[in-house]
């Protein structure tokens, strides 16, 4: 479990759009974090987390790929150190996987398969990252289903 406030509160957002349908609210108070941490001058985990997280509510599929893309920049920041003190219980190598697998949705939305099978290879490269627990085995079935979904968009 986190010990960081600023994560414990992206957390409540994740659970009003996935657990309680409440995606605008979930928006407004991501769009209030980015704002209290500066935006993306704030922590590269913060900044990382919270952008994935802004990804999976915007209505508009150009919105969530420049969001999924900010977090993938923000990531390239992010330490062991540094998601260690926060409590997370991953390495910064995970939190590619699951970027990436979001990135390559993206380009499969709009059409640009190439980068969307190059996305998906990544987040494959990444996977030994990640642990047989829930979130390893939630990223490992996002990636199979999306993989079938662009076998079958050749």
């Amino acid at each position: 479990m986190t010990t960081d406030p600023t994560l414990a509160r992206i957390g409540e957002g994740v659970q009003l759009h996935h657990h309680q349908g409440q995606r605008d609210a979930a928006r407004d108070l991501f769009a209030q974090i980015w704002d209290d941490i500066g935006g993306e001058q704030g922590d590269p985990l913060h900044v990382c987390v919270l952008a994935h997280s802004m990804a999976d509510v915007q209505d508009d599929v150009h919105e969530e790929l420049m969001w999924d893309l900010r977090a993938l920049a923000a990531a390239d920041r992010v330490t062991d150190d540094g998601v260690a003190q926060a409590g997370v219980p991953l390495s910064a190598a995970g939190l590619y996987p699951s970027l990436h697998l979001n990135l390559s949705d993206c380009y499969r939305k709009l059409g640009d398969l190439g980068r969307a099978r190059e996305h998906l290879q990544q987040a494959r490269a990444g996977i030994g990252a990640l642990g047989d627990d829930d979130y390893g085995k939630l990223i490992k079935g996002g990636l199979e289903r999306l993989a079938e979904q662009l076998d079958e968009a050749k």
